[in-house]
């Protein structure tokens, strides 16, 4: 495992003493594929991240509500938030008020170690959490994606080379991911997703993470993958929506 990845479960297992406490409602854990399918054109799932490791400071003092709310008035078809704190400047604070600004789906983006992250992101309303395969063993993994199951939340299942993917077909997970930055050396290499994306069929949701600047820069995406995660460009651009507007105009 990297030091990036060492340094965020690290930071996991800190924060779990402070989930909040309490039994999720009712969830519907096909809220965030439906959103998203569809290869006939490209989703949009944008971010709100205040902060990154490899570029720090994007926007720290970002209303996560109204960035969120511009985002879904463009047209993205969900929303990620990032709620970790020491690397990415989130919190589950903005997990909540962006759940309640906005009626698209939204994905909790954090270092999912444990059930009880599941629990807590359910709770506040997310439709989906990020579940990084090279973090986890078998056994942890199967623990986190039957609590995904428990809370009717979807797995975001975190791809970085071939056989995590296959991993993530042969489990049967309903989205998969392939992110397009080496997690141990936060370079970006956008070849990465175009070369891994053929290897999820057309009956799960595929899409595409990191290194996306300019909306023409996801044309080699098209017909390969149903949606595209776009986080730091948009976090800096001075007009995120009509970012949005453009990519969801490709066809």
């Amino acid at each position: 495992m990297s030091g990036v990845l060492d340094e965020m479960r690290a930071s996991a297992r800190r924060r779990l003493a402070d989930l909040p406490g309490g039994e999720p409602g009712v969830g519907d854990g096909e809220a965030f594929p439906a959103a998203l399918r569809g290869r006939a054109s490209l989703s949009v799932i944008a971010e709100v991240k205040r902060a990154s490791p490899s570029r720090g400071a994007l926007a720290p003092d970002a209303d996560a509500a109204a960035q969120a709310r511009v985002y879904v008035d463009a047209g993205a078809a969900a929303v990620s938030v990032l709620t970790e704190p020491t690397r990415f400047g989130g919190s589950l604070d903005d997990l909540e008020a962006v759940v309640s600004a906005i009626h698209a789906p939204v994905l909790m983006k954090d270092f999912i170690i444990d059930p009880e992250q599941v629990r807590a992101g359910a709770l506040l309303g997310a439709r989906a959490v990020l579940v990084i395969r090279r973090m986890l063993d078998d056994v942890a993994l199967s623990e986190i994606l039957d609590a995904c199951e428990r809370y009717a939340v979807a797995p975001f299942f975190e791809t970085h080379d071939g056989a995590e993917v296959a991993d993530g077909v042969a489990r049967g997970v309903p989205v998969i991911g392939v992110n397009n930055r080496d997690l141990d050396t936060l370079a970006i290499n956008t070849s990465t997703a175009t070369e891994l994306l053929d290897g999820v069929p057309e009956d799960r949701v595929a899409v595409a993470e990191s290194g996306y600047l300019k909306p023409e820069g996801v044309r080699p995406l098209l017909g390969r993958c149903d949606a595209v995660l776009v986080g730091s460009a948009l976090m800096t651009h001075g007009d995120p929506g009509a970012f949005i507007r453009e990519v969801v105009a490709c066809r």
